[in-house]
């Protein structure tokens, strides 16, 4: 199960991000940022191609000796990073591009919110619920 799931928007300023345990909050924020970079290289890298695909899933960005560091990006380029332990081996890639598809459609309920500003943080207790249950049992 993801300990960190976080929304990156284009300007890369953070629009929600969740951790378990929250006591490495901090840790997470710092992996998260610095992952942000790789996502930029593999979206650069796969240029037009991305433009026609429909699933924006980017993989493993990078590996870790405690943790692996997924991405995802949204066609309106708004960015995902989870966070995995390493020692979770029986989370496979099918199973981590489900959880970037939930992640993917609450995200898209709250855009269509018309009391939800877009670039405002998202402040949601049925998302954090969605994504706490994520977390807990892993999709």
């Amino acid at each position: 199960a993801p300990v960190s799931v976080c929304f990156v928007l284009p300007q890369n300023y953070p629009l929600y991000i969740r951790s378990v345990p929250t006591e490495n909050e901090l840790k997470f924020h710092y992996t998260v940022h610095t992952s942000l970079d790789v996502v930029d290289e593999k979206i650069s890298a796969m240029g037009k191609a991305l433009v026609d695909q429909r699933e924006l899933y980017l993989g493993l960005l990078y590996p870790t000796e405690d943790y692996k560091v997924y991405g995802y990006v949204t066609n309106s380029k708004v960015k995902f990073v989870m966070v995995v332990d390493s020692s979770n081996t029986a989370l496979r890639d099918n199973e981590i591009r489900s959880m970037f598809r939930k992640l993917h459609n609450s995200y898209t309920d709250i855009m269509c919110n018309p009391f939800y500003n877009p670039g405002d943080r998202i402040h949601s207790r049925a998302f954090d619920t969605m994504v706490n249950s994520m977390m807990m049992q892993g999709c």
